[in-house]
């Protein structure tokens, strides 16, 4: 009875959260994104109740399957998967059940097969090696030093004070360091060590007792048994067909050893207690205030300094990362050369790398080894595949990132979580950051072969105003991340405000009491299960001034541009004088350049003049887009959910007469293009705004154009090795590849569900 009456409490709270993600607009606003927390929450304070839990979710899985419920799937697969991950009581039953699922998955499209895939990924270790998953994600996140997982993760929150209040940044603070302060490096090994025993051993542990030898142990014992414990889990994980026997028994020597003859199944407790619940700790989370573009760059590279001192190879020695000032350039040093630059005449094996504990590394700085030879990078190292590009599936091989080794020997250890909050603005800023992040690796190849970058975005936004002093909107972005991934909108977009109470509760100063972190969980819970990216598409655009002493400028945004027409005129001897016979009226003449985005991808250009009151440039596409078309403008032949192209919409004075004079009106026409360029043809001056955030504003432009923003360094290789053509004589194959696009990937539960 009492274990039916658990099952049927677990089943209604799934089915909250299905009637969630199913409604779109739920009844009680206050109790968003609290159903699948509350549901986790009972199997944390509970760890018998995971088992009935995972047998639940199987069932709505495969209802979901058999009844095309694709919206609950990936859902459903998360919840399952984090589950798994914290359990100890799993039976390998349940296991190969949840396996086969995700296997049958993989002939969906994406990103149901995507998803599956990684799911599927794990589970197969999982099923073999019980309770990898939670002992590799506590040593990445906690950075727990040993050997044969040497990977290590960082939570980097980052917060701007100028768009968020000062009580949201010290409630956050606050409840941050109130979860770390138990989080000892020895703690969190006696999680490791008892959740590994307890997950290999099942019934046959006595969970009371070692946890109590555990407390009671020396942190010289601690340190001992955690690194044979993940010894022996790593080593059986690393192996191409691992045995679930074998694991078993290399773990009960382990549990032998340390409980000595309380091991016997005679000696445990008289009265099976009730097992002690093994947490999961909250990720190392690193609070930072925004200070500018360059922050970003400084963290990355101060987390990877302490282990960045040894160069790995001849070919890495841009990894300086001793000098993070800004604008320190490499240093070039002159070195007398006696070698004659021909290939034929080097010894053998002197184009092969030392080993990384070879002599030859250090003198590698006052050498020069190969004359002028080329080297053999991948082509596209410059853009590895975190970093740009819609990916194909992705891989986990045991490691935090999954992006493996980007040049030969050299292997990404680091994985940093970028989780920025704020609205719009604080978007647009990020993507400077990451736009000069990328910039500086062409200079300094020292961030993408060791660190896998993830970027991830809450939505922070002022409590709501009266409509007569309401801002614009500022969460464009987060409500388009709601519309593509159901899953996002139910946990990520309703922590607003949870945020807005959190900071207008008063401090507790009493440390003693236990709270439930809702906010932390949530964030880490974002973090950890959101693997899938969706990749936006970063423009550029150079701006030219009335002043022509003045020199163009050159900015980036994500989200919008919007354009404004000045009551300010540039004299008649500027930029663009004005034409004649243009009539007076509201707004200013403009001529627009563009190229229509078209399906088939080919350039089509378009040039129109018009009178417009002010236009908007839009990355993110509405929800509902209407668009209408005009002689000028036509309609689009680009599907609406096209995320990567600007949505431009251009306000129009229309001039009409009548008996009662010459009047005008305004109408609306909205177009796609992928590039622009846009100037004033009268003497009205324009002012631009970028991503909606008033400190990125230019005033007194005659013309600006717009592009997508290429990846830096890309598209420069010219290319190719000499050849002989049929008279004998040598030539330069010269080849310009074309420039990829700049995109900057924002990590979500599922991506783009179609």
């Amino acid at each position: 009875m009492e274990s039916s009456d658990v099952e049927l409490d677990l089943q209604r709270s799934v089915q909250a959260v299905l009637r969630e993600l199913s409604t779109q607009a739920p009844a009680l606003q206050s109790n968003q994104g609290m159903w699948r927390w509350s549901l986790h929450r009972k199997v944390e304070r509970d760890p018998s109740k995971s088992p009935a839990l995972v047998r639940i979710l199987l069932r709505e899985l495969e209802k979901a399957e058999s009844e095309d419920l694709r919206h609950v799937i990936i859902p459903l697969l998360h919840t399952v998967m984090y589950v798994l991950t914290k359990a100890t009581g799993i039976t390998e039953e349940l296991y190969r059940r949840t396996y086969a699922f995700c296997t049958r998955l993989l002939t969906l499209p994406t990103p149901y097969c995507t998803v599956a895939l990684d799911c599927a990924t794990r589970l197969k270790t999982e099923t073999a090696v019980p309770g990898t998953l939670y002992q590799r994600m506590v040593i990445a996140e906690q950075n727990l030093m040993n050997e044969p997982y040497p990977y290590q993760e960082r939570v980097f929150l980052f917060v701007d004070p100028e768009l968020v209040s000062a009580s949201v940044c010290s409630a956050l603070l606050l409840e941050i360091e109130a979860a770390q302060v138990q989080q000892t490096p020895e703690a969190c090994m006696r999680h490791v060590v008892s959740h590994a025993l307890q997950a290999a051993l099942g019934e046959a542990c006595h969970a009371g007792a070692l946890h109590r030898k555990l407390q009671a142990s020396s942190p010289r014992t601690l340190e001992h048994y955690f690194h044979a414990v993940v010894a022996a889990v790593e080593q059986m994980a690393s192996e191409a067909s691992p045995s679930r026997a074998g694991h078993v028994e290399r773990l009960e020597e382990i549990y032998c050893s340390l409980l000595g003859p309380a091991a016997g199944p005679c000696c445990g407790d008289p009265v099976q207690e009730r097992p002690p619940s093994i947490p999961l700790p909250s990720p190392s989370i690193t609070f930072h205030l925004w200070t500018g573009k360059e922050q970003l760059w400084k963290e990355l590279v101060l987390f990877l300094r302490p282990r960045s001192q040894l160069r790995l190879s001849t070919d890495l020695e841009v990894l300086d990362l001793q000098g993070i000032r800004p604008d320190r350039e490499l240093a070039r040093v002159s070195v007398l050369s006696t070698d004659s630059g021909i290939e034929r005449d080097l010894p053998l094996g002197a184009d092969e790398l030392p080993a990384s504990s070879s002599p030859e590394i250090e003198r590698a700085g006052l050498q020069r080894k190969g004359g002028i030879k080329k080297r053999v990078w991948p082509l596209d190292f410059l853009m590895p595949g975190s970093w740009d590009g819609p990916p194909g599936l992705h891989r986990r091989t045991g490691r935090p990132g999954g992006d493996g080794e980007v040049l030969p020997g050299v292997s990404r250890l680091h994985t940093a979580r970028v989780l920025v909050l704020g609205d719009d603005r604080m978007l647009g800023r990020l993507a400077q950051a990451y736009h000069r992040l990328r910039k500086r690796e062409t200079q300094k190849f020292c961030l993408t072969p060791r660190l896998s970058l993830q970027l991830y975005y809450i939505p922070v936004l002022a409590p709501e105003k009266p409509a007569a002093s309401r801002q614009p909107e500022l969460g464009e972005l987060a409500a388009f991340l709601g519309r593509v991934d159901p899953w996002y909108q139910s946990t990520i977009n309703t922590l607003c405000p949870a945020i807005h109470k959190l900071a207008e509760m008063p401090p507790s100063l009493d440390t003693s009491r236990t709270v439930d972190p809702f906010i932390l969980d949530v964030l880490t819970y974002y973090v950890r299960m959101g693997t899938q990216p969706i990749y936006f598409q970063i423009y550029t655009v150079k701006i030219f001034f009335s002043d022509l002493s003045q020199d163009p400028a050159e900015d980036i945004f994500l989200i919008e541009l919007k354009v404004k027409i000045q009551d300010s005129k540039f004299p008649k001897d500027g930029f663009s004088p004005k034409r004649r016979g243009v009539a007076e009226g509201p707004g200013a003449e403009l001529s627009l350049c563009y190229q229509k985005a078209l399906l088939s991808h080919r350039p089509r250009e378009v040039t129109v003049s018009l009178r417009a009151t002010g236009l908007v440039l839009k990355a993110i596409p509405a929800s509902d887009t209407e668009v209408s078309g005009s002689p000028h403008c036509p309609l689009p032949a680009a599907p609406v959910t096209d995320h990567t192209c600007l949505n431009v919409s251009v306000t129009e004075v229309v001039k009409s007469s009548n008996l009662a004079g010459r009047s005008f009106s305004t109408v609306t026409n909205t177009f796609r293009t992928n590039n622009i360029q846009i100037q004033s043809q009268d003497q009205r001056l324009l002012t631009l705004s970028l991503d909606k955030d008033d400190q990125r504003t230019f005033r007194d432009v005659v013309r600006f154009e717009v592009a997508p923003c290429p990846e830096p360094c890309s598209g420069t290789q010219k290319s190719k090795a000499p050849w002989l053509n049929s008279h004998g004589e040598k030539e330069m194959e010269t080849t310009k590849a074309k420039p990829k696009p700049l995109l900057m990937p924002i990590n979500t539960f599922s991506g783009i569900v179609q």
